[in-house]
């Protein structure tokens, strides 16, 4: 009789500090009311006669009551706006204040609690009055209407919600930052070195050390170290400078200074302001290659397949005197690469890049196709330009981008190859204009007396 007492208020007790679901009278409580005597109402069934009878009075058996199975995990929610976000706040306190004080569950309770109101102060309702253009440190931001895209504040280094926050990108260095942190700002914007002073740094990583530096990051002046505190050092490939991990997200970028001393393509650690600034630079023609290394074109197979460009020059002014190429706008073929139609001695950083894939290779070549079949076949007026070899004579109408020929470089008369190396004279147009300026000088002049 007396284990059987002990029974009932152990599961008494046992009943009041877990929630049993389907004790609907719980749960309809008003919050006035006081708790019936559960140890009055609750009592063991009684046993059918025949039954074995079955109690532990040192373990209670756990039946899965101290578990609610249809309840919502606690601080778990589906917050898609700011007002959702409130209404979860509030449900995760009224759920810690139900729960047993010092309990795990409700410790774990706070810490959503905590987490749920950091990202109230995250996802803050944007200002409606916003402007649609910011113009800053000569960045020229504009709001962002894409709710979709997930992006990363250049500023604070974190997520930008576009479905409830205010956000806005620069037109020119597209540096991207909250509404909140735009008058933080303190990087000015790279465009605007590409226009004033559009150069490579062409030295390898130029390093000078971080006490050269004052243990400071190049770009923000935060303090760094190579032990990682208070913040890591890390270093970029393009200025040789050590940055923080604020100003340095690791991104990877082709350095030109490699490029143009080893043919070097593989990708480097840079900053983020580098990382801008060479994907503005990358179609810029700035490197004139053979000054920089001329033996590049002895060792580099790639580049002797771009001399196309050259012929591409002498080209040039048969479309600008025909009037069907200016209707046909053929030069608009090289529109990416006008640069080509204008000298053959500037580079671009993307221009190696697709020499070394092989696709810049192809890409002329079918250029030159074009452009030779028009000369050469299409057109009577550009045929009419050509040039017959005045040394031999002979052979079909000659035009100066044909691989056979030679170009004089004072008169620009078009010869055979193996006639004008082989002639031991010089060119023959210049040759009689050199005989006609000398006849004019030695004509007498008027007779002054007279």
């Amino acid at each position: 009789m007396w284990g059987a007492m002990e029974y009932d208020e152990k599961l008494a007790r046992f009943r009041q500090v877990h929630l049993n679901p389907f004790n609907k009278q719980q749960h309809e409580q008003g919050a006035g009311e006081e708790a019936p005597d559960i140890t009055s109402q609750a009592r063991l069934p009684e046993l059918p006669p025949g039954e074995p009878e079955f109690r532990c009075p040192e373990r209670v058996m756990d039946l899965g009551l101290s578990e609610d199975h249809f309840a919502r995990p606690v601080g778990l929610f589906l917050a898609s706006d700011v007002q959702q976000l409130r209404q979860a706040i509030q449900e995760c306190k009224q759920v810690i204040l139900d729960l047993p004080e010092h309990s795990e569950k409700q410790k774990d309770a706070v810490v959503r609690l905590i987490h749920l109101r950091l990202k109230l102060q995250e996802l803050k309702d944007p200002n409606e009055d916003e402007p649609n253009i910011r113009v800053l440190l000569e960045h020229r931001f504009y709001k962002e209407k894409s709710k979709s895209v997930k992006q990363t504040c250049d500023k604070c280094n974190t997520v930008i919600w576009g479905l409830i926050q205010t956000w806005y990108t620069c037109t020119g260095c597209y540096y991207r930052c909250h509404s909140k942190c735009l008058n933080l700002i303190s990087k000015p914007c790279v465009r605007s070195k590409v226009s004033h002073q559009a150069e490579y740094e062409l030295n390898i990583c130029p390093e000078a050390g971080l006490d050269s530096q004052d243990y400071r990051c190049a770009e923000c002046r935060a303090p760094i170290s190579l032990r990682g505190v208070p913040s890591e050092a890390r270093q970029c490939d393009y200025t040789g400078q050590y940055y923080c991990s604020h100003c340095h997200w690791n991104d990877l970028a082709v350095i030109p200074a490699r490029v143009v001393h080893n043919w070097d393509f593989e990708p480097r650690k840079v900053s983020r302001g580098s990382m801008r600034y060479l994907a503005l630079m990358m179609s810029r023609p700035v490197l004139r290659l053979r000054e920089i290394n001329p033996l590049l074109f002895n060792y580099v197979e790639e580049l002797v397949e771009i001399r196309l460009r050259q012929d591409i020059l002498l080209m040039k002014p048969y479309f600008i005197t025909c009037r069907e190429a200016m209707a046909a706008r053929l030069l608009l073929q090289l529109q990416d690469r006008q640069h080509f139609v204008e000298n053959d001695e500037m580079y671009s950083v993307q221009d190696l890049l697709d020499t070394h894939t092989g696709r810049l290779g192809c890409s002329l070549a079918e250029t030159h196709t074009l452009f030779a079949k028009h000369i050469k076949l299409d057109c009577e007026r550009c045929q009419a330009k050509g040039f017959v070899c005045e040394l031999c004579r002979e052979g079909d109408v000659l035009f100066p981008f044909d691989s056979h020929t030679s170009v004089c470089a004072d008169c620009s008369a078009v010869f055979h190859r193996d006639c004008y190396y082989d002639n031991s004279t010089t060119c023959p147009r210049c040759a009689r204009l050199t005989l006609r300026k000398q006849s004019l000088f030695r004509e007498p002049g008027p007779d002054l007396d007279a």
